[in-house]
């Protein structure tokens, strides 16, 4: 599985992160563009409503008007062009469709339109030619990365825009998923959101409307230092995450020995209970434990031992089969891990600031390794701490820290998250693979062998379809066993009458280096139960057979 082509991998953030760079660079181009056509019509660094007064009001309507028509040559080539080769410019439509690139020449005459509209004061906005832009930049890109289909880099550099334009990477990212990877799923999302809500609207009328763990007035400093611990974090949070995964998976096959549940779970207390008489801070959820981390309470000898403590102690409950969840053991464990290694770095001199606040980064990364949604975990600490300034080291560190666990192959402990990713990766195998993957062998005979001969190999085979190819392999057509012996009971024919005299050369193939997705449309087109496949569409060299109940069997995978 790990030597397999993944739709997550190492390359896949590697990709991301020149992208995103990229993208954001170009977004700041634009800008700078605007910026200097306000220098040269106003003579100002001023958003237009302030620089428009430069110009007295008389020519105001022209100035805007000019730059209208000027960004109606620059839109009217572009559609033309557009109409010519018909191609899509927009790159939602291009992610949507996951065609091979977002077109260059239509793309920057659309921005140069945007350019004018914009430069002369339209009321619209600049976003739309900004994310265009990036989407355009990724595309480029995209063809240095020929291991990635062009379409999600495109994806990757749209989101990246979008967040520069907006300064939301959730929501970006969100976004461009829905229209890039059909997530329709959110339409469900909707109702959870409104009880969410409700439910939260009822806890603050009740009086609980603090933020649930005291971080909220902290503010932190994203600096070179802050992001390598952050990274350091989100890293050996992934493999404290992996850890506890096997840990659990270990204790239950132990308990499971013990068949007795009252037995079993008692043994369980037991254990818990005597780590206990070290620590009574390894008992319950851990709630409160975290919110004595966060006001100091701790020095770094007691947060490893803690953490050693806690670990041992939520393996042996769940692993005897306490009923009950995961999330607050793992925000405590989490908030160890940050301290803790936050507190390593104080201690070697590094400017990580305040040592506290890697806590949530912690909390975060370690719930995103053991469930496997580092997007949930991202935001549930963040409406946890109400800290806006966490948003970036929590999304690095659990990014890397869900990655860590998913690359070391390890399960999610929630099995519906474990079954998305098999079926996940059953799809991503099942778009990238390609038709040859799936070719049988297919009975074949050349064109001056006898009918009769034809009759004996499709018995032989039980297939419908004898194919027709010459001695260079070169495929000329199929013959029908029906039609066959229509013609010899008619006697059209005799048994030893040559397969060409009934030969079909207008059958329908597909070729051997094309896309499942292309394969199985093939089928959709036809009533057959399998077809050939060539080579290519110019030498057409028989090579076998694509059944239709082997293009179902592999859907059934994620189907």
């Amino acid at each position: 599985m790990s030597g397999s082509k993944h739709a997550l991998n190492w390359t896949t953030l590697l990709i991301a992160i020149p992208v995103g760079f990229v993208a954001s660079l170009v977004t700041l181009a634009f800008r700078g563009v605007i910026d200097l056509i306000n220098r040269l019509l106003f003579n100002s660094d001023s958003e237009i409503t302030v620089a428009m007064h430069v110009w007295p009001w008389i020519f105001w309507p022209l100035l805007v008007g000019a730059g209208g028509v000027l960004a109606g040559f620059f839109l009217r080539y572009a559609v033309a062009i557009e109409k010519q080769e018909t191609v899509k410019t927009d790159y939602l439509e291009v992610i949507n469709a996951r065609l091979d690139a977002v077109p260059t020449k239509t793309s920057l005459f659309r921005a140069l339109s945007s350019i004018a509209s914009i430069g002369s004061g339209a009321s619209i906005g600049k976003e739309g030619p900004m994310v265009q832009l990036s989407a355009l930049s990724g595309s480029l890109m995209g063809r240095w990365f020929p291991q990635m289909r062009n379409s999600d880099i495109v994806a990757m550099a749209a989101a990246a825009g979008l967040s520069s334009v907006y300064h939301a990477p959730l929501a970006s990212a969100i976004f461009v998923a829905e229209i890039a990877f059909g997530i329709s799923a959110l339409q469900r999302l909707i109702p959870l959101i409104v009880a969410s809500a409700v439910a939260v609207m009822t806890m603050w009328s009740l009086g609980f409307r603090s933020a649930l763990y005291p971080l909220s007035e902290a503010l932190f400093q994203m600096d070179i230092s802050s992001l390598l611990m952050t990274i350091v974090i989100g890293l050996v949070a992934g493999l404290a995450g992996w850890l506890l995964i096997k840990l659990i998976a270990r204790s239950k096959m132990l308990f499971g020995r013990v068949k007795s549940l009252p037995a079993r779970l008692g043994l369980g207390g037991l254990a818990v209970g005597l780590l206990a008489l070290i620590s009574t801070d390894i008992l319950g959820n851990g709630y409160e434990v975290i919110v004595k981390i966060i006001d100091g309470h701790y020095v770094l000898a007691g947060l490893i031992g803690l953490l050693v403590l806690k670990t041992l102690a939520t393996t042996l409950s769940v692993g005897s089969n306490a009923v009950g969840g995961l999330f607050t053991p793992s925000l405590l464990i989490g908030a160890l891990l940050g301290v803790a290694l936050a507190q390593m770095g104080g201690a070697l001199h590094l400017p990580v600031g305040d040592t506290l606040l890697y806590a949530a980064i912690g909390m975060a990364a370690v719930l995103a390794a053991v469930s496997q949604a580092p997007l949930m975990a991202m935001l549930m600490v963040l409406e946890m701490t109400l800290n806006s300034s966490l948003l970036f080291p929590i999304m690095i560190a659990s990014v890397l820290a869900s990655m860590v666990v998913y690359r070391l192959q390890s399960a999610s402990t929630y099995p519906v998250v474990s079954n998305h990713f098999s079926r996940s990766e059953a799809k991503f195998d099942f778009d990238n693979m390609r038709v040859d993957q799936l070719i049988i062998p297919g009975a074949a005979l050349q064109p001056e062998e006898s009918v009769g001969q034809a009759l004996a190999v499709s018995s032989l085979k039980r297939e419908r379809y004898v194919y027709v190819i010459n001695s260079a392999g070169q495929f000329l057509g199929v013959v029908s066993i029906h039609d066959i012996s229509r013609k010899v009971l008619s006697q059209e024919i005799t048994l030893d009458s040559p397969v060409s005299s009934v030969m079909d050369d207008n059958f329908p193939c597909i070729y051997h280096n094309q896309s499942m997705r292309e394969g199985w449309e093939a089928f959709a087109r036809v009533t057959l139960e399998r077809l050939p496949v060539l080579n290519n569409p110019q030498e057409r060299r028989f090579m076998g057979a694509l059944t239709k109940t082997s293009l179902i069997q592999k859907a059934q995978e994620f189907l």
